[in-house]
């Protein structure tokens, strides 16, 4: 089956967003332009290491640039979206491998989110890496360009989402469900 690149150069959105409720939460990747969207599922752990990974990327590019590149310093207030995620939400892959590139020519971030691949798992434990880069043959692929300013609105976005989640137990910091938690710290009694 031929590879599947699902591609946006400047999308009208870009955003992280959540189905379902804390503890319980499917976390996508959605990205739309022209009244077409593409979503993706990936792990809260993912979310959270992509927001991360943009939020630096983007205090380098700034800092390499002596602060002439055209990256705001925060999220442009006008810039925040928190509509929800556009409906109807159909999964198209379920995210594997990221990764970021800053293009310094045309001033934009990219971000690329494979696919799983069948066997990723055991390939990691051979120690065997598996190269796609342009393979007709490799995993489907969400591919994005940002501008400097929809970068930072996206990490914003997603760091509030993971922060919203479950708060943590004051003494394990394990997330508290509403009917408490079996807490390790605790010898195992229901805080």
């Amino acid at each position: 089956m031929s590879r599947q690149v699902f591609f946006y150069d400047q999308p009208e959105r870009f955003v992280a967003g959540t189905v379902g409720q804390p503890g319980a939460r499917a976390f996508y990747l959605q990205a739309s332009a022209r009244g077409r969207i593409t979503s993706v599922l990936l792990e809260k752990t993912q979310v959270a290491a992509l927001a991360e990974r943009i939020e630096e990327v983007l205090d380098e590019a700034l800092r390499r640039s002596g602060g002439d590149a055209a990256i705001p310093a925060r999220a442009p207030v006008e810039l925040i979206d928190t509509a929800p995620l556009d409906l109807p939400l159909e999964q198209e892959f379920r995210v594997g491998t990221m990764a970021l590139a800053w293009d310094s020519v045309d001033s934009c971030l990219v971000v690329e989110a494979q696919a799983v691949v069948e066997g990723e798992a055991e390939a990691e434990e051979d120690g065997a890496e598996q190269v796609f880069e342009d393979d007709e043959n490799g995993p489907d692929m969400l591919r994005v360009r940002l501008s400097g300013a929809m970068a930072r609105v996206f990490a914003k976005r997603a760091l509030d989402l993971v922060a919203a989640g479950r708060k943590p137990c004051p003494f394990c910091n394990l997330p508290l469900d509403p009917e408490g938690h079996l807490c390790p710290r605790a010898n195992g009694y229901r805080r």
